[in-house]
């Protein structure tokens, strides 16, 4: 399953470049002696991590479906040239068979004419 790099599926690091809020400005330093809450642009990281989740998921099942879609294509006319394969030889063999018959009985059926037309005049 060694295949070429698809340009067109993104990786990781173009997701969250795409996904990373912008960065905050730069805001003075506080004193050390005063409590820093928490600061406002902190990440959330399960909603970026669900957001990154979903955005790969849905690329590639994308990407799956069309590869998907265009393997059974593939397979499937490659099964259907065989199957035609077989169906025409196996066409081909009964009609040379029933012509074979029909053309022998034809025979059989000019000559006991001819045979009786023959016996006939004598």
């Amino acid at each position: 399953m060694n295949q070429p790099f698809d340009a067109s599926i993104p990786v990781l690091t173009e997701i969250m470049n795409d996904e990373a809020p912008p960065p905050a400005p730069a805001v003075a330093a506080a004193p050390a002696d005063e409590a820093q809450p928490a600061p406002s642009d902190a990440v959330d990281w399960e909603a970026l991590q669900r957001r990154v989740s979903e955005q790969v998921l849905l690329q590639l099942s994308n990407r799956v479906d069309f590869v998907l879609e265009q393997r059974i294509k593939d397979s499937m006319a490659e099964v259907l040239e065989h199957a035609l394969q077989a169906l025409t030889a196996e066409i081909r063999d009964g009609l040379h068979d029933t012509i074979g018959k029909i053309v022998t009985r034809a025979v059989q059926q000019e000559i006991t004419h001819l045979q009786a037309s023959s016996t006939r005049q004598k």
